[in-house]
């Protein structure tokens, strides 16, 4: 009987122990595997590196992939730190240095879409393309269940939400959940569920809310970086998104495509949030066929100037919007 290459893919990638290099004073988790053009995966709040495992060793055939887990996330540790998504991208900048690795083709996942996108703002002399996957830091739209995590005073409560018993009675009722919509989140319901059970520990549920705290409020998304999009001229850009996405929906992809000069934009008409989980096979040929037939972005301290000298084309599409 033939293997089912999904699970192949997936017993490969846990047969990857994590890495630990100390930036800083705090230890970050990582897993690296692999040869050739560096493509670095940066994943969403409160979720790790193993958000890639359907698609890592596939990509590490022909790429050396580095899939870190964000300071606060997964192995890596959770101090009281700062969460913001620039500091984030210091920390892809100073872990990529410690590994040697001077460029990359940058890709994020909702938050980690953010961290790349300033990512890409902050040092784009490092950035040799980016890949957008049902990214933040578009519009002010976002799931309710973020909004309300947001609030003043969610600390207090989410210990008991999260707590051992909420958890197991959670998985007791997560099919009738699922059957119900499950918050709106049809097919995304079981791997969020995933991911909340991570918040058992009390380390990773300050963490969490410090990082979405530093993007999201009552009102719903805080950040954009519409407003500088145009510096993206020139740089090879890719979105991915999923059409029945309810965290960020699909619309803020044709948004950020009509203000990224060039971009190209592939939205998964069977996916949700995760478009790289739901259809692992269409998002490495995609993503390998960008890197194959794109050039890396050069890097001209004159250009950037007069982009900025230029600046933003038209109004600023702002988180006023939806």
């Amino acid at each position: 009987m033939a293997s089912d290459p999904h699970a192949d893919a997936v017993a490969a990638f846990e047969a990857i122990e994590p890495s630990y290099r100390v930036v800083h004073g705090y230890r970050r988790a990582y897993r690296m595997a692999g040869s050739g053009p560096a493509v670095l995966l940066i994943h969403g709040i409160g979720d790790s590196s193993r958000t890639w495992l359907h698609v890592f060793t596939e990509l590490a055939k022909r790429y050396t992939v580095i899939a870190p887990d964000l300071l606060g996330h997964g192995d890596s540790d959770k101090p009281r730190a700062d969460y913001a998504a620039a500091a984030y991208a210091c920390g892809m900048r100073d872990l990529l240095t410690l590994l040697d690795i001077e460029r990359a083709t940058v890709v994020g996942h909702s938050l980690g879409g953010g961290v790349a996108m300033q990512f890409a703002y902050q040092f784009p002399e490092r950035c040799d393309r980016l890949v957008l996957v049902s990214t933040g830091g578009i519009a002010r739209a976002v799931h309710p269940i973020l909004r309300w995590a947001a609030l003043p005073g969610v600390e207090l409560a989410l210990p008991l939400v999260a707590s051992r018993p909420a958890q197991q009675a959670m998985r007791l009722i997560a099919p009738l959940l699922q059957l119900a919509g499950g918050f709106g989140l049809d097919s995304d319901l079981h791997y969020v569920l995933e991911r909340y059970h991570a918040l058992a520990d009390s380390t990773a549920q300050r963490a969490f809310l410090r990082t979405l705290r530093s993007v999201v409020d009552r009102r719903g998304q805080v950040v954009t970086m519409l407003d500088r999009c145009y510096l993206t001229e020139g740089m090879p850009t890719l979105l991915i998104w999923g059409e029945h996405d309810r965290v960020l929906p699909v619309r803020h992809a044709h948004l950020a495509h009509g203000c990224m000069p060039g971009s190209k934009l592939e939205v998964f008409e069977d996916a949700g949030h995760f478009p790289h989980q739901a259809d692992p096979d269409r998002f490495i040929e995609l993503l390998t066929d960008f890197i194959d037939n794109t050039k890396p972005a050069p890097y001209e301290q004159g250009h950037w100037r007069e982009l900025l000298l230029a600046g933003r084309p038209g109004p600023a599409n702002t988180t006023s919007g939806s």
